[in-house]
């Protein structure tokens, strides 16, 4: 009998092995966010020294969840308008802090959570090819919104101007410090922007936001998120900033569109016109 071991072990072996692939793949998805509070890509350029920069976020599922799952509130028809408030302390350093609200179709408007956002960068001084900073950002957000109560988002940004063409890459990292998937690590949640100046008022571009599950193993691509949206960008003066937007989810994970819009107003001194 000796000699059938190493054959029955083999066998064994197999039988593990694809009762673990069998387990990874009807494995419940990781318990979904509302999510959707704050679509932006990064660029590199910080609020100016002494300026402070006040932004509504606003945007809405047109289709989207219809009902409340894993203890997550419906998607659809629900307004999320988020106040983020950015003051410049340096050239080269911001913190920003925002205010999630929710307008749910059944309660009304309703308090999400507050984060807190410090972002230094790569002084123009450096003279850099391309521009680079890095923001972290942590904060809370309620349970019927999200199953990760406290998170922490890691956001290298590197973005360039090239003549009319602009590009931005954000590379985000976050993590779930408490909530249902606080074992999980980092998970890898990147975005990128693209576009091009129509006229010197009108930007047109394409913006991508993405989460595929965590660094070191990621998510089926049923339950990965990815989003693409169509965007203008248009120039109301100095002092303000106006982005507009329509996305279409592709994946069952994603909600499958998703209109919004952030308009900016810049208190306190102008820097000089380059």
């Amino acid at each position: 009998m000796g000699r059938h071991h190493p054959r029955r072990r083999r066998r064994l072996k197999a039988l593990a092995a694809a009762a673990g692939l069998l387990a990874l793949l009807l494995a419940p998805a990781p318990a979904p966010a509302q999510g959707n509070f704050e679509i932006q890509v990064y660029g590199s350029e910080l609020t100016a020294p002494g300026q402070t920069m006040l932004e509504l976020h606003s945007n809405t599922a047109v289709t989207g969840t219809t009902r409340t799952e894993h203890r997550i509130v419906r998607t659809q028809g629900a307004a999320h308008e988020t106040l983020e408030v950015t003051h410049g302390f340096t050239p080269w350093f911001e913190t920003g802090f925002y205010l999630f609200t929710s307008v749910q179709p059944e309660s009304g408007w309703e308090w999400v959570g507050d984060h807190i956002r410090p972002r230094v960068r790569v002084p123009e001084s450096w003279n850099w090819p391309v521009g680079v900073s890095l923001s972290l950002e942590a904060g809370y957000q309620r349970r019927a919104f999200s199953a990760d109560t406290w998170t922490l988002e890691i956001r290298p940004i590197v973005d360039q101007k090239l003549g009319r063409w602009y590009w931005a890459f954000n590379p985000a990292l976050e993590r779930s410090l408490k909530g249902e998937n606080s074992g999980r690590g980092f998970g890898f949640t990147p975005a990128a922007k693209v576009s091009y100046d129509v006229t010197p008022r009108v930007a047109a571009g394409l913006e991508y936001y993405g989460d595929i599950g965590p660094i070191d193993r990621i998510d089926r691509p049923r339950d990965q998120q990815h989003l693409i949206f169509p965007v203008l960008d248009i120039d109301l003066g100095p002092r303000w900033e106006l982005n507009f937007g329509i996305g279409a989810g592709l994946t069952p994970a994603t909600d499958r569109l998703i209109v919004k819009m952030i308009l900016g107003y810049r208190f306190g001194p102008l820097p000089p016109a380059h």
